[in-house]
């Protein structure tokens, strides 16, 4: 919550002076909204704040398709909210992948196995992927897909998570 006082902007947990009187940085948190009022200080509400991913500044959700355009002759794709996602979630994967690839080219050139831990955990890394890009692909629209990146009340995610790394 803002706070004005004379229509100008007041910081909370910054000490402020009105008339004669100099209040500590701690009053606007202690104080009532009686004791506020009785000074002339009104309360605002906090401009929204939009999840970038999803919405733009405005707060007017992005297309979640691509869209094309041709200009010119020449088209244009630009991609939407589940393309951007998607590749996200490809390059996530793809780290996630790296840290064992070493094991893939050792069996390569040397033909050593890959323990079955780290396959394990490659197989999941691949079949996790491929599930949260169906699940982006699944949602119907912005408020679907905002709720798939939100966390349920007691705290565990809506969409499927990458196995655990076996060496954590």
């Amino acid at each position: 919550m803002a706070f004005k006082l004379d229509g100008k902007p007041l910081a909370v947990d910054v000490p402020f002076t009105v008339g004669d009187v100099n209040y500590p940085a701690n009053w606007l948190r202690l104080s009532t909204a009686d004791e506020k009022t009785a000074l002339g200080i009104t309360e605002v509400a906090d401009a929204p704040i939009y999840d970038g991913r999803f919405y733009n500044g405005d707060g007017s959700a992005k297309a979640l398709d691509d869209t094309k355009e041709t200009i010119d002759g020449v088209e244009y794709t630009y991609l939407g909210v589940k393309s951007v996602l998607k590749a996200q979630e490809k390059v996530t994967a793809g780290n996630l992948l790296a840290q064992y690839d070493w094991y893939v080219v050792r069996k390569a050139e040397k033909g050593t196995a890959i323990p079955s831990v780290i396959s394990t955990y490659r197989d999941g890394v691949r079949t996790a992927c491929t599930t949260r890009e169906t699940e982006i692909t699944n949602c119907a629209d912005t408020a679907a897909l905002v709720t798939l990146y939100s966390s349920k009340e007691d705290g565990t995610p809506n969409m499927t998570q990458y196995p655990v790394d076996p060496n954590s």
